[in-house]
């Protein structure tokens, strides 16, 4: 005889396994971290303050 199984259980699972192979490559697609993407924010932030305090003013 053939072991019993739950398809219910099996569908849930076959379901959790595709879930996480959908993740696992959003990650690899969309791959920066928050801490990178916060770093990179900070970072054009301060070059925008650095540029806009070197502009001159109009002397019209």
């Amino acid at each position: 005889m053939g072991e019993i199984v739950n398809l219910r259980q099996v569908k849930k699972q076959r379901a959790k396994a595709a879930a996480a192979q959908a993740a696992a490559e959003n990650r690899v697609r969309h791959g920066r971290t928050g801490a990178t993407r916060q770093v990179e924010r900070m970072e054009a932030e301060r070059q925008k303050a650095v540029l806009d305090g070197a502009k001159k003013d109009d002397p019209r």
